[in-house]
């Protein structure tokens, strides 16, 4: 009686973070196991627990590499937990229940609204159907669009890494099982091949924008107008982030000697990767430690942008970015209110926003801080991999495996937090049960 009591005070908050921590241990202990490695012994704790956040975290930060340390089970348990933590713990718990023929309670509905950041209960069981089918039908299409490439490649192996990287990439986790060659990792040697390069940057494209935001291009298909205002935040973001990337990246860093071996179409394809990869992805095509620190730096910004709510991406999320920018024009055009396509955006809203980008900087920030001090590296690798773990990218100047226990840890804490969310985190912890509706005298104060 004590116990369903006590459940019955948990909140929806607390049990998305839970859903989380039970998959991650779960998974720690199944790479933990001899037949997760390929020598047969085992993987050290610490390794496995790093692993499982990454995976579950839809990160893709590694302190071992994913080809050559881990066997074929283990990179199944790898990725099946991308799978879980891209669609999200309680998305698959409820889609367990729908199958089993189980009562969709109250409980579960407003879990799964918080979970996907959906902007009502109604429909929440239809919208769980539609997640479940455009996920399946998206990742078996990317299988295919990659195994011809692949099997070529690999053989009749092709066909796995075909799946596995369909599916990292949708999930924009950033795992890969290329393993190393003559130096080269992840996607570097498919850098100028488009039947690599361009399904794998519509998978992370398409898992970035949101389920709701193709939920309701599906319901709507060409008219704009009849979008929620949400979508259309979403879409004209994105769209204006990966035109101003490509175009950065094209003609300020991939233009200078450093990378004069690539052809003309291979710059191409380079700055249109680079422009969609950090949106959460974590997947690379060239080495990033050769880059300048002007593109590092401008990678770190699009890194903690990341992608849209309720999709499969991390970061502190674009509508965040662009509610700030509308507050911003607001304020400098003396409104009192936000605005966006005809419609008045809540201060709830407004606040949120805040509050998410805020966190994300001063966790990011102390991070960055943290590692740079401990590791004595410079700043600006530190905070590179600072901003890869709590955007839950993957990408990496190299540093991550060789990083102490506590600095390991460190990117845990981060990556988690990326993942769950600020505000999930917040309301899990710090539970208001008792909310006041009394208010204080105003009094204003100067700012600026």
């Amino acid at each position: 009686m004590k116990i369903q009591d006590s459940l019955r005070h948990i909140s929806s908050f607390q049990i998305i973070i839970l859903g989380f921590l039970l998959v991650i241990l779960t998974g720690s202990l199944l790479l933990m196991l001899p037949i997760s490695t390929q020598d047969g012994t085992g993987s050290g704790f610490l390794d496995a627990f790093f692993t499982s956040v990454s995976a579950t975290c839809v990160t893709g930060l590694v302190v071992q590499n994913t080809a050559e340390y881990w066997s074929v089970f283990g990179q199944i348990i790898i990725l099946c937990m991308i799978q879980i933590g891209g669609m999200g713990v309680v998305t698959v718990a409820i889609a367990i229940a729908m199958f089993s023929g189980k009562k969709i309670g109250l409980l579960q509905r407003s879990t799964m609204q918080e979970a996907i950041s959906a902007p009502q209960m109604g429909g929440i069981v239809r919208l769980t159907g539609f997640i479940l089918k455009a996920m399946l039908i998206i990742e078996l299409t990317g299988t295919l669009c990659l195994a011809p490439t692949f099997c070529s490649k690999f053989g009749i192996k092709g066909i796995w890494y075909a799946l596995f990287h369909s599916i990292s990439a949708f999930c924009n986790a950033g795992f890969d099982i290329m393993g190393e060659v003559e130096g080269q990792t992840s996607l570097m040697q498919f850098v100028g091949n488009p039947f690599v390069v361009i399904p794998i940057m519509l998978l992370i494209i398409i898992g970035g924008l949101g389920f709701l935001t193709w939920d309701d291009i599906c319901k709507n298909k060409y008219h704009f107008r009849r979008y929620r205002m949400q979508s259309k935040v979403v879409l004209l973001t994105t769209a204006i982030l990966l035109v101003s990337s490509v175009i950065y990246f094209f003609f300020c860093e991939f233009q200078s000697e450093t990378w004069m071996d690539l052809s003309f179409g291979e710059r191409v394809w380079v700055a249109l990767f680079q422009a969609v990869t950090p949106r959460t992805a974590g997947f690379n095509t060239v080495d990033l430690a050769q880059m300048n620190d002007s593109s590092k730096f401008v990678t770190i910004i699009l890194m903690l942008i990341g992608g849209s709510s309720g999709s499969t991406a991390g970061g502190f999320k674009v509508t965040t970015l662009a509610v700030l920018f509308m507050t911003v024009w607001a304020v400098f055009h003396h409104k009192e209110d936000v605005q966006a396509f005809g419609r008045r955006i809540p201060y709830a809203s407004v606040y949120n926003a805040i509050t998410i980008f805020v966190l994300y900087l001063v966790l990011f920030l102390t991070g960055g801080i943290a590692i740079g001090y401990i590791e004595k590296v410079p700043f600006l690798t530190a905070l590179f991999e600072a901003a890869s773990a709590i955007g839950t990218v993957g990408l990496s100047l190299g540093l991550t495996s060789e990083l102490s226990v506590v600095s390991k840890l460190i990117l845990i804490v981060l990556m988690f937090f990326g993942r769950v969310g600020g505000l999930t985190f917040i309301f899990a912890v710090i539970s208001e049960k008792h909310p006041s509706y009394s208010k204080f005298p105003e009094e204003k104060i100067t700012v600026g």
